[in-house]
C-alpha cells in the first residue's frame, strides 16, 4: 500500500489557464517535496486542461461543470 503525502495542494480554477502555468511552476519549484498536486478546474472555456497536461502525471486534475461562485 503507497504511503499518503503530508500535504494536499489543491489549486482551483475557472478561465486562469494564463495564470495557471506560473501557479503550477511555483508549487513544483518548492523545496518541501512530500505533497499532491490537484487542481481542480469549475468548467473552464479556455485551454486550462492543455496547460495541466502540459505538466504530465504529477498533477492529479478534476474538471467539473461550473457551479458558480463558491
Amino acid at each position: 500500500m503507497s504511503r499518503l503525502p503530508a500535504v494536499s495542494v489543491i489549486v482551483a480554477t475557472y478561465n486562469r489557464a494564463e495564470l495557471l502555468c506560473e501557479t503550477i511552476d511555483s508549487i513544483l519549484q518548492q523545496r518541501f517535496q512530500d505533497y499532491e498536486l490537484i487542481v481542480v478546474d469549475d468548467g473552464s472555456m479556455d485551454n486550462t486542461r492543455a496547460v495541466v497536461e502540459g505538466f504530465g502525471s504529477r498533477i492529479r486534475y478534476y474538471y467539473q461543470e461550473n457551479s458558480g461562485p463558491s
